[in-house]
């Protein structure tokens, strides 16, 4: 007879997610038992082993749950009929939202992705594709002839500007939702208009 799944699976696999996401991005990948993580979930050890087979494959489930996530809340906005600075300054503020509340993940997700097998590995740096090459199509439609021409440029400006948003965590990683939206509307202008534009 096939075993049935609780109907508080889903919390409790969310629960435990969190939960090591915090240790590993604290303690580290290596350090981090499951005796730890069992401590921190409120839970057993033997509970965790219910729901993963051991600490790769909460690793991998904790990056393919908050990239898929992100992913999907960034490249699905609702941005027809915004002009292309419209678009920009959207998909900044929305891109920092998205990070509020996920320090954890993001700490996990910059070791952790290549700690994990060449396929696992494949399908995040899918979602992370995915997001540059979406972030990078507003950028085109904004830059000048040259630069929207130049591809390993574009890429470039593209990645620069997702390190100024990506390490906001490790300076203001408390921030509200208002300080999160001043610093996108921050990197809009840097992006637009350089520091003469501030």
């Amino acid at each position: 007879m096939a075993r049935t799944i609780a109907r508080d699976h889903d919390e409790k696999r969310a629960q435990i997610l969190k939960s090591a996401a915090r240790v590993f991005a604290t303690q580290g990948f290596d350090r981090a038992s499951m005796n730890q993580l069992a401590r921190d979930c409120g839970i057993s050890k033997a509970n965790i082993y219910h729901y993963y087979d051991g600490k790769d494959a909460i690793l991998y489930d904790i990056l393919e749950t908050y990239l898929r996530g992100l992913r999907d809340r960034i490249c699905g906005m609702g941005l027809a009929g915004l002009s292309p600075e419209e678009r920009l300054r959207a998909t900044l503020r929305e891109i920092l939202l998205a990070y509020q509340g996920s320090d954890d993940e993001h700490r996990v997700q910059v070791a952790g992705v290549d700690r994990l097998p060449p396929g696992q590995r494949d399908v995040l740096r899918g979602y992370q594709r995915d997001m540059v090459r979406h972030l990078g199509a507003i950028l085109r439609d904004l830059a000048p002839p040259a630069l929207a021409e130049d591809k390993a440029r574009l890429r470039a400006v593209t990645m620069s500007v997702f390190g100024m948003l990506n390490w906001h965590y490790m300076w203001d990683g408390g921030a509200d939702e208002r300080a999160r939206a001043d610093y996108a509307g921050l990197v809009a202008d840097l992006t637009l208009s350089g520091l003469h534009g501030l």
